[in-house]
């Protein structure tokens, strides 16, 4: 809900309409008659979700909400709602430096050194990793692209489109992608669209020894064409690599191995 405030403020100029569904996703629509075209992105992210308090230590056991990577834990840095930061450990990490701890085996530290500082942390409070955004050249190095980049795509095209269209447009923010995709699936069945386009990240195969893939940081937008739940039809492909290549957009062809 934070950052659907945020996409809020930023999108209102330029929508004829903003709602909020029962779930949680912000729909946007732009004009209306012609065909009905949906274009979704989701705002939520990986992240943590407090399941235990350690009596004596305050330690907070955790859940993980969607796919965490675990060798990046030890030392992450968690926020919580209310401003709290915590420090991800895990024990005997100085003799297993081999080996990514388990989720079950980690804890977040909220110590302040005058007691254990977990008292407004209670169990069912998610957590969101915490690190700064910096430039380097063209590049954004930052956490949570997945997909917040997506979202600014979106609100970068409601700006450009300035209400001109003549479709009924609707951009919808979504919730709950990491645990299965469920806010896009919940706004679709409301809106009925003719036409529904998902903007998400990919991997890469431009690093050592990573995957075979044709898709490079820079080569352009990768259109899907197949992945672990979805063979997109040729007609779809086709029509997206031919309005690529009339507006003269870079592109790739994206073959995604894992996820969906």
């Amino acid at each position: 809900h934070q950052v659907r405030d945020l996409i809020q403020a930023e999108v209102a100029p330029y929508v004829d309409e903003m709602r909020v569904d029962a779930l949680g996703n912000l729909i946007c629509r732009v004009g209306s008659g012609g065909r009905r075209i949906m274009v979704a992105a989701h705002m939520d992210e990986i992240g943590v979700m407090v399941t235990y308090v350690e009596k004596t230590t305050g330690y907070l056991r955790f859940a993980a909400i969607g796919g965490l990577l675990n060798q990046t834990l030890v030392g992450g840095r968690v926020r919580f709602e209310d401003g709290t930061i915590g420090v991800i450990g895990a024990p005997e990490i100085m003799t297993n430096r081999g080996s990514a701890p388990d989720v079950d085996a980690c804890y977040i530290d909220v110590s302040t050194g005058e007691g254990n500082g977990s008292g407004a942390i209670q169990p069912g409070m998610a957590g969101a990793f915490w690190r700064t955004l910096d430039q380097r050249g063209s590049r954004l190095i930052a956490k949570s692209m997945d997909d917040r980049i997506g979202c600014v795509v979106a609100i970068e095209t409601l700006r450009r489109l300035n209400r001109q269209t003549q479709n009924e447009l609707y951009f919808v923010f979504t919730v709950q992608e990491e645990v299965g995709i469920r806010g896009a699936r919940t706004a679709a069945y409301g809106i009925k669209p003719d036409i529904a386009v998902a903007l998400d990240v990919t991997l890469t195969g431009d690093l050592i020894q990573n995957n075979r893939m044709d898709v490079r940081l820079g080569g352009g937008a990768a259109i899907k064409l197949h992945d672990n739940g979805l063979v997109v039809p040729p007609q779809i492909r086709d029509w997206m690599i031919a309005r690529a290549e009339a507006d003269g957009i870079p592109y790739q062809r994206e073959l995604l191995i894992g996820g969906t």
